[in-house]
């Protein structure tokens, strides 16, 4: 499994805002395909929220490939 870390700038970053950030999407519209389709859990849950609120200490996995540690 790919691991990496993203430091959060803000309180937060929204979890479409965190896969574009990353490059592991290219636009809004993708990234709203990747966690409608299921390829997308946060701290081990699936989450099908497009907006989460992701915070420092929260893990988003994806498709069981990539591990990004929010810092």
């Amino acid at each position: 499994m790919n691991k990496q870390s993203f430091k959060v700038r803000t309180e937060f970053i929204d979890l479409l805002q965190l896969l574009k950030a990353t490059g592991y999407a290219a636009t809004g519209g993708e990234a709203k395909m990747m966690v409608e389709d299921g390829l997308i859990s946060v701290n081990n849950e699936l989450e099908l929220r497009k907006r989460r609120k992701l915070r420092p200490g929260d893990e988003v996995q994806i498709a069981d490939e990539i591990l990004i540690a929010l810092s």
